[in-house]
Parts: structure tokens; C-alpha cells; sequence
């Protein structure tokens, strides 16, 4: 359970970063923590004008076959990242 409680407070830390990430970090954030609690992307895919609902979709598509534990192991890594970059 050490993994599970070590992305709880990976999501806690990724709400007090101090500066915005770029919408490619911010896309990669969203894309690991649906793979994480989610699991592969559902649905069809947005259409129309809803660019940000479309980038969104297309960003956790790109993680489809990731196991739950590895998607979490990456976010954690990246808001590691993100803390050293944006603290």
C-alpha cells in the first residue's frame, strides 16, 4: 500500500506548486493520474471545437497498456519534477 499512499500525497503536492506548469506538463499530470485511478481511456473521443476536452483525451490515450502502478510511479516521478522546477 506504500506505492498507493506515496501517489496520494504526490496529488496533494501537485496542488502547491508555486508556478504553472506548461500545458504539456499539465496534460502529462492529467494523462498519469486517469491512468493511475482510471485505467485505460473510455469513450469516444471529444469532437467538435472542445480543443482542451480533445488534448486532454489524446494526452491519456498516449498512456493506453500502462499498468495502474507504473502510470502512478511516473506521476509521482513527475511532480518530483515538477516541485524541483516550480517550488
Amino acid at each position: 500500500m506504500a506505492l498507493q499512499d506515496d501517489f496520494q500525497a504526490a496529488v496533494t503536492r501537485s496542488k502547491e506548486l508555486t508556478k504553472r506548469p506548461s500545458n504539456e506538463e499539465l496534460l502529462d499530470l492529467y494523462a498519469l493520474f486517469k491512468q493511475a485511478t482510471d485505467g485505460d481511456v473510455s469513450g469516444e473521443r471529444p469532437g467538435g471545437f472542445d480543443f482542451k476536452a480533445i488534448a486532454k483525451y489524446d494526452a491519456w490515450a498516449t498512456r493506453k497498456g500502462a499498468s495502474k502502478e507504473k502510470a502512478m510511479e511516473d506521476y509521482i516521478a513527475l511532480v518530483t519534477k515538477l516541485h524541483q522546477t516550480y517550488a
